[in-house]
């Protein structure tokens, strides 16, 4: 149990940490350095959707609940996005009308990233307590998302900062946007242990969830402006770390 727990805890803890920048750099990320890391973090999802998601579900027999589970993925998050009212720093208001403040839909943003990376990490965790999936390759998953959410905890901070609150409410702010991650992981894991035969879905359900937000959200943004081939550095050197990380753990 302290195993799992822990597991479910490091994304969490790399988003927390990420958040904390915000107390050490007086102004924003420079913007070509923003571009590598969400590249990175672009990189590092879809990896990770591959290596630790798809194949491993691909292994456990026919292709069809496979498919069937990753646009399911992509529909779950099509649909969490339009109906929850929230802004990207870069970006224009997105899904129904609110009154929310600016701060509140900043982190309803990076909740809506984070959920599907939790949602990850618990169906790779379930995988390894009721089938053949490797505990090591369910802690590669864990290590190699919380080291994407570093950067990506520095850059809702950052904004947060920037619009006029405290270096400390920033933090709190951006270190709660992933708590989600712990929960969704939860979730996801008692429903897998309820029923071992839904493994072959919400793997690759957990992988279009994520895939989702880097095709819809992340290199978007990370192309926007001059200098985009930064983020596809960024993009090489985070698939090429968690494909490492998921080879040599697992």
């Amino acid at each position: 149990m302290g195993a799992i727990l822990t597991a479910l805890l490091i994304p969490l803890a790399g988003t927390v940490l990420g958040s904390a920048f915000v107390f050490f750099m007086k102004h924003e990320m420079p913007e070509l350095f923003q571009k590598l890391l969400l590249g990175f973090a672009s990189g590092v999802m879809v990896a990770a959707s591959v290596w630790s998601l798809l194949i491993p579900a691909l292994g456990m027999g026919s292709v069809w609940p496979v498919a069937t589970g990753l646009l399911g993925g992509f529909a779950f998050l099509l649909l969490i996005d339009y109906i929850t009212p929230h802004i990207h720093p870069k970006g224009g208001h997105e899904g129904p009308q609110s009154r929310l403040s600016r701060t509140t839909m900043l982190a309803l943003a990076v909740t809506i990233h984070n959920f599907p990376e939790g949602m990850a990490v618990g169906v790779a965790i379930a995988g390894a307590v009721t089938s053949d999936f490797s505990t090591a390759s369910a802690i590669a998953l864990a290590v190699g998302i919380a080291i994407q959410n570093i950067p990506e905890g520095a850059i809702i901070s950052m904004p947060l900062r920037s619009a006029g609150n405290s270096r400390l409410k920033a933090f709190v702010v951006g270190g709660l946007s992933g708590i989600v991650e712990p929960i969704g992981g939860a979730l996801v894991l008692l429903l897998a242990s309820a029923a071992t035969a839904t493994m072959p879905y919400l793997l690759p359900f957990a992988a279009g969830a994520m895939l989702y937000v880097v095709v819809e959200e992340l290199i978007p943004e990370a192309s926007q402006g001059e200098h985009s081939n930064l983020d596809t550095i960024g993009f090489a050197i985070g698939f090429a770390m968690m494909m490492v990380l998921d080879v040599v753990m697992g």
